[in-house]
């Protein structure tokens, strides 16, 4: 039997690395609100004219995109959730069919990038009272917070840069929640064919560990089949020979009834001949 298919791999490690990334993002996040903001105006220059942190609350998606509508946040919030369970299930289902350690990985970061950001949108509204003015209810309508601008990037990129170029361009200031699930899918991405190979390698496995546990079992089948059919000859001679005993007995026990008046009858003869 193949080592791949032994038995899956236990997600505990995986999803324990899924609980640091939330704690990480969560203790960003909340010294960014209560220390950064109002002790140093929003702003902590990390590298100067490039790279900095700079508080800012996004009611919308990962770097500062939005849905729009009423419902909109209440629907992306809902849809983050339902995204959260899933991908936590598919990380388990993933471990227990023993798939590559990277792929697993890739998706704890993900998981993790995903429910630091449900946090936000579900409690933040409640307690940090960030919800925009004018929702029905704080709860499901926390702002993200994001903190991350790498300022030095923005401005005018040359038209021939697909997408930006020609045009002002301001970089996305994202959040560590952000950058767990931009790692893990881009990850997934670059090395997907390696993923892809061992999963088929482990397919192949699998079947060639249920062809062998098949074939064990036909075997074992086979062998039941001959000895029961071995017991059943064995049990008809064993009546044959009983029952030709039994008639050998009835036979002899025949005779000994038959002989033995005769007997007794020719020895009393002989008796009176021998007076006379």
């Amino acid at each position: 039997m193949s080592d791949i298919a032994l038995k899956g791999k236990s997600p505990y490690k995986y999803l324990f690395l899924t609980l640091i990334l939330i704690l990480v993002d969560q203790a960003i996040k909340l010294w960014m609100y209560y220390d950064v903001l109002p002790n140093h105006y929003g702003e902590i220059d990390l590298i100067p004219d490039f790279f900095k942190l700079h508080y800012v609350e996004n009611k919308g998606m990962a770097f500062g995109m939005e849905l729009g509508g009423e419902y909109g946040k209440l629907i992306l919030t809902t849809f983050r959730l339902a995204a959260m369970v899933g991908i936590c299930w598919y990380l388990v289902h993933l471990a227990q069919r023993n798939a590559h350690s990277g792929l697993l990985w890739s998706i704890a970061a993900v998981l993790g990038g995903a429910i630091g950001n449900v946090i936000d949108s579900t409690f933040y509204g409640v307690f940090l009272n960030n919800a925009p003015i004018g929702v029905s209810t704080p709860w499901f309508h926390g702002q993200v917070i994001d903190m991350f601008y790498a300022y030095g990037l923005d401005g005018q990129y040359p038209d021939w840069i697909p997408f930006i170029g020609g045009d002002f361009n301001t970089t996305p200031i994202f959040n560590f929640a952000d950058a767990c699930i931009f790692c893990g899918v881009v990850s997934i991405l670059i090395f997907q064919q390696k993923f892809f190979e061992f999963d088929q390698a482990q397919r192949l496995a699998e079947v060639k560990d249920e062809n062998e546990t098949q074939e064990e079992a036909n075997s074992i089948e086979t062998q039941t089949e001959t000895l029961e059919e071995t017991l059943e000859t064995e049990e008809k001679l064993n009546d044959e020979i009983n029952e030709e005993v039994n008639e050998i007995v009835a036979e002899d026990q025949q005779f000994r009834l038959t002989e033995e008046p005769t007997k007794d009858i020719s020895a009393e003869n002989s008796e009176v001949e021998t007076k006379n």
